[in-house]
């Protein structure tokens, strides 16, 4: 729990459509007004929503209005021109079946985890904290074909940084599809020092989708030529077991959504055992438990061909913390190419 109750020598600052500056004093101050509540980003704008010096830290990022794959989140620290983060607005929160807004039951699917929370009509929140030593910059582009609105809150403080801290990296993974029988690689090229703390996954089965789950997961430590870090299946990666439900007694998947873990929605229909073309929405996080590294890290997952397609589509997001310089992030697929149904 972050020590909020003591004596803090921290300045907080908070970036909005409302005070896009992040000034102290720069709202409108009007009571019961809406002066500017979101902003609109052009097709091929790239809106800046947060640039301020160090050191400090941002604790907390909110967004809705347009929150689909079409808007690509960057973050840069320190003027570098390489961003650390890097990922579709959607699948950073977990939710790239962006276009599909309702669950199997109806509902909006949502999860509620210690460092991400992804709240009913599509409020997005994150909490992974992002030190910084002299400088920071946050951007929103437009990759779409038309003009989209984003409201936004970007809250943190200025203050000393300690010497040991870490810089938060993400970087965006899909195969659509991933070949049968092969391994999907999760993220790879991390090189320095630092922490793996985790996930978030979309998979998507084309077929009956028959132990999906058994897919095994390795991470490869420090240039590892076998992983030292190797689960049994899907399911148990992300702490869940039997097929989240659907192997063992009731026969049916059951979301659940924790502090660390979670397959918190499905999309499609679950009429039946093993039922066809659904899509699956999961998360795991390493607060309690960081993978650390030296000066690489890797991960894969297995898609053993069990479904019964000839193709099925996963689609993933990595998060760690780790000096700098870092290398190139993975650049994306185009816009076209990553809309999932």
């Amino acid at each position: 729990m972050s020590e909020y109750w003591k004596l803090s020598q921290d300045r907080t600052f908070a970036f909005s459509a409302e005070n896009p500056e992040g000034k102290r004093n720069g709202g409108s101050g009007l009571e019961c007004s809406k002066i500017r509540p979101n902003i609109k980003i052009a097709p091929g704008e790239t809106a800046v929503l947060c640039e301020t010096d160090g050191p400090g830290r941002i604790q907390h990022m909110w967004f809705t209005g347009y929150v689909g794959h079409s808007f690509v989140l960057r973050i840069y620290y320190e003027d570098r021109e390489q961003p650390s983060v890097e990922a579709p607005l959607s699948a950073f929160f977990g939710c790239a079946y962006d276009e599909n807004f309702v669950d199997r039951d109806g509902k909006y699917p949502m999860f509620n985890s210690a460092v991400m929370m992804t709240a009913p009509g599509r409020g997005y929140n994150s909490y992974f904290e992002m030190p910084f030593r002299k400088h920071i910059k946050i951007t929103m582009e437009n990759r779409g074909k038309e003009d989209q609105w984003l409201y936004y809150m970007i809250t943190g403080v200025h203050g000393e940084v300690p010497e040991e801290a870490l810089y938060f990296h993400a970087s965006y993974r899909q195969a659509h599809p991933v070949e049968k029988g092969r391994t999907y690689t999760v993220i790879d090229g991390i090189t320095g020092k630092g922490q793996f703390v985790g996930m978030t996954m979309a998979s998507g089965m084309n077929g009956n989708n028959t132990c999906w789950v058994e897919g095994e997961a390795r991470m490869y430590i420090d240039g590892e030529e076998n992983p030292s870090v190797h689960y049994t299946g899907t399911e148990d990666y992300f702490c869940g077991s039997y097929g989240f439900g659907n192997d063992i007694y009731i026969k049916n998947y059951q979301t659940f959504s924790g502090l660390y873990s979670g397959m918190f929605a499905v999309i499609g229909s679950d009429s039946a055992w093993y039922n066809g073309q659904q899509r699956f929405l999961l998360y795991r996080f390493h607060i309690q438990d960081p993978i650390h590294f030296e000066n690489s890290f890797r991960m894969t997952f297995d898609n053993l061909g069990w479904t019964g397609a000839r193709y099925d589509d996963y689609t993933t997001v990595a998060y760690w913390y780790q000096t700098l310089p870092s290398s190139p992030l993975k650049t994306l697929p185009s816009d076209d190419e990553m809309v999932m149904k």
